[in-house]
C-alpha cells in the first residue's frame, strides 16, 4: 500500500494515560490524525457525569484532546484548563473542566463527534477524537484469584475495578456485548495508512477496541499497517505479565489480527527471542527503540517515541531502512 511517507494517515486506539503518550508523539509526526477513544470509564468525574446525565464517560476523550494541543502558549494553556480540576467541598469536586464543556456542547449540539470536534477547534487540536461506540459501555472480566489451590474464577465488573483487579485476567468482554461503533471512528480506521494501539491499560484501554464488532471488522479489514505499542512496565492489571503476555493476550481477543509492527523499549522486554517469536506469530517484526525519559520512570519521553514512529512509518525496522518493492541497489 502507497502512502506520503511525511505526511501518513494515522488511527491511534486506547484511552487514558497511554494514548495521551501515543498521541503526543504522534503529533510530531503526522497532520492527519485521528484518536479512537474507548468510552467504557465508570469513575471519577466521568462517572458521575455518566450516571447523572445517561451521557459518554468524557474523561478518557478530554484527555487525548489535551494531548493533541499544540505546544504554543495558547495550546499550553488550553490543555491546562482542560485537564483543571476543582477543589471543593460541594458537587463540584474533583470535576475536570474539560469534561464539563464537553458534555456541555453535547447537550447544545445534540451530537457527541460534534461537541468534539468544537473542542478541538478551540484548542487548535493536531487532530481530531472519536469516541469508540455510540453508547456508554461497560467492561467485565475474568480474572483467576491465587486462593492457593489452583486458583478460581471471579467476575469483575467495571472498568475501574478491572483496571485494579488483583489475579490474572483470563477473558474480557464488553455491556452490551454487541455495541454500535461511532460510524466516524470505523471510517478512521478504514482510511488510515497506519493503525496504532497501545500504549495503555493493556485489557481496559486497548483490548476493549477488538470488542466492538464493526471496530473490530475494520481493524480485521482495513489495508493500513498495524503497529502495536508495547507498555514501559506492567500496571494494576497486568502485574506479573511480561511482554510475551502482553502479545499473547491480544493473539487471544483477535487471534486474526495481522499486525506489522510491535514497538517495545528495550528495557520492557524480559526476553527478547520469545518476544520476537510471539510478534512473528501475527506477522509482525519486533523493533525495539528507547522511547522511555530518562530519568528512570514509566514514562514515555514524547520526542523519542515520536522517533520510533516516524522509524516505523519509513520501515526503518533495523540499522538500515527496509527497502521499496522492486528498488536496486543503491550506486
Amino acid at each position: 500500500m502507497a502512502f506520503s511517507s511525511t505526511r501518513p494517515a494515522v488511527t491511534a486506539l486506547g484511552g487514558g494515560h497511554g494514548l495521551s503518550a501515543s498521541l503526543a508523539a504522534l503529533r510530531h509526526v503526522s497532520d492527519r490524525l485521528t484518536a479512537v477513544v474507548t468510552v467504557a470509564d465508570d469513575g471519577g468525574s466521568s462517572g458521575r457525569l455518566r450516571s447523572e446525565l445517561g451521557v459518554l464517560p468524557p474523561g478518557d476523550l478530554r484527555m487525548a484532546l489535551a494531548a493533541l494541543c499544540d505546544d504554543s502558549e495558547w495550546g499550553r494553556t488550553w490543555s491546562a484548563v482542560l485537564q483543571h480540576r476543582f477543589d471543593s467541598a460541594g458537587p463540584l469536586d474533583r470535576h475536570a473542566t474539560g469534561n464539563l464543556l464537553i458534555v456541555a456542547l453535547w447537550e447544545l449540539l445534540g451530537d457527541e463527534v460534534a461537541g468534539l470536534d468544537w473542542v478541538g477547534r478551540l484548542l487548535g487540536a493536531r487532530g481530531r477524537v472519536l469516541p469508540m461506540s455510540a453508547v456508554p459501555l461497560a467492561v467485565e472480566a475474568d480474572v483467576r484469584v491465587d486462593d492457593g489451590a489452583g486458583g478460581h474464577l471471579e467476575t469483575v465488573a467495571g472498568q475501574s475495578r478491572v483496571a485494579t483487579a488483583p489475579g490474572r485476567i483470563e477473558q474480557l468482554r464488553l455491556v452490551p456485548s454487541d455495541p454500535p461503533a461511532h460510524e466516524e471512528a470505523v471510517e478512521a480506521v478504514r482510511a488510515a495508512d497506519w493503525v496504532v494501539l497501545g500504549p495503555g491499560s493493556w485489557y481496559s484501554s486497548v483490548l476493549v477496541h477488538l470488542l466492538v464488532p464493526e471496530l473490530a471488522a475494520a481493524l480485521h479489514e482495513t489495508s493500513a499497517r498495524r503497529c502495536v505499542t508495547l507498555n514501559l512496565s506492567p500496571d494494576g492489571e497486568t502485574s506479573g505479565l511480561t511482554a510475551v503476555d502482553h502479545l499473547e493476550a491480544l493473539h487471544k481477543h483477535a487471534p486474526g489480527l495481522r499486525v506489522d509492527v510491535v514497538l517495545a523499549d528495550p528495557t520492557a522486554v524480559e526476553d527478547v527471542a520469545a518476544a520476537e517469536e510471539a510478534a512473528a506469530a501475527m506477522g509482525a517484526r519486533l523493533l525495539m527503540r528507547q522511547v522511555a525519559l530518562g530519568d528512570g520512570s514509566a514514562r514515555h519521553d514524547a520526542l523519542r517515541l515520536a522517533a520510533a514512529y516516524r522509524d516505523v512509518f519509513d520501515g526503518v525496522l533495523g540499522d538500515v531502512r527496509a527497502p521499496e518493492p522492486g528498488a536496486g541497489p543503491r550506486a
